[in-house]
């Protein structure tokens, strides 16, 4: 499965199939809660979330991949992602979709 950012696949012809997604809500435990309160004090990378965030992109996504792929899409063009706090600060929605596409 082809992902792409563009708006098009260059020198490709294809139909649009539609609008796919993929999300997922992650939290961490209460001990990397803790430990990031601690970060935010002295500054730096809160590896913990950073984590967290690159798990639930990759969850996200292959969600987004499985609903193309059951369209029986070739590829997903204008990829985004977007991310939402739930519960502030204790859980966050991760979402990726794009348009699925076919090839002629």
């Amino acid at each position: 499965m082809k992902l792409i950012n563009l708006n098009y696949i260059p020198d490709q012809e294809f139909s649009v199939l539609g609008l796919v997604k993929g999300n997922t809500v992650q939290s961490k435990h209460i001990g990397k809660d803790i430990g990031a309160g601690f970060k935010t004090i002295v500054g730096g990378e809160i590896k913990g979330y950073t984590e967290m965030l690159q798990e639930a992109r990759q969850i996200a996504t292959e969600r987004m991949i499985t609903e193309a792929e059951s369209l029986s899409a070739d590829a997903i063009i204008n990829v985004r992602f977007d991310c939402s706090e739930l519960m502030q600060g204790s859980a966050v929605e991760m979402l990726a979709y794009g348009t699925a596409a076919k090839f002629k």
